[in-house]
């Protein structure tokens, strides 16, 4: 997991978006954040992971993103089942677009997406393989430490209500807001960059 701050990933919007890369976003934007990894055997938990400790999680939700470009407002949705171990993961997504199902994985050093529409496309790291397939990025790297609750390293601020739980996080130009269902792990999280581009996660922890 790298400490890049979302703030030196300037978003970048491509002329046209094409339903292929509007698929591809929305599936890398979750996210992303999966391949060769196996994340099976990750136990569940009700509480915030301590900041020295490895992330890991297993999740099923479902995303929606917005993003816009010069041709306007571009929108797309998908449920998600998401395992990560450390550095790996592994990403399941239904419903994108309508092309299907489609698989993202990490091992901790190729990022690969998979779907019978868009065949095998691979990148270094995930930031990678969003730029490659969408031309714009998103707040990644963070993500894995949002939804458990967790600050950033590269985070600038951050908010905590009474009861010590994370409710507002910035990094760069983006801001995440956190919302809660009397638990200690998230349960919603969106992230909205000053440009007006917006990523919704609903999660269910397993």
């Amino acid at each position: 997991m790298n400490n890049t701050t979302a703030h030196d990933l300037p978003v970048q919007r491509p002329v046209a978006i094409t339903i292929k890369k509007a698929v591809l976003s929305c599936g890398l934007t979750a996210l992303l954040l999966g391949g060769c990894a196996t994340t099976q055997g990750i136990t569940p938990s009700s509480t915030p992971q301590t900041a020295d400790a490895p992330i890991q999680f297993a999740i099923t939700g479902k995303i929606g993103i917005i993003t816009l470009t010069q041709d306007g407002r571009q929108s797309g949705s998908a449920f998600y089942a998401w395992s990560q171990q450390g550095e790996r993961f592994a990403m399941d997504l239904t419903g994108a677009l309508g092309i299907g199902a489609t698989e993202i994985r990490y091992d901790g050093t190729t990022a690969t997406l998979s779907s019978e529409r868009t065949g095998t496309i691979t990148a270094d790291s995930p930031e990678a393989l969003l730029y490659n397939a969408t031309g714009w990025q998103a707040p990644i790297s963070q993500l894995p430490y949002w939804i458990v609750g967790r600050i950033s390293p590269s985070d600038s601020d951050s908010t905590q209500d009474a009861t010590g739980r994370l409710v507002r996080a910035v990094n760069g130009a983006w801001v995440a807001e956190f919302s809660y269902n009397q638990t200690n792990l998230p349960t919603r999280l969106q992230i909205t960059h000053a440009d007006g581009h917006r990523v919704t996660l609903t999660i269910a922890h397993q």
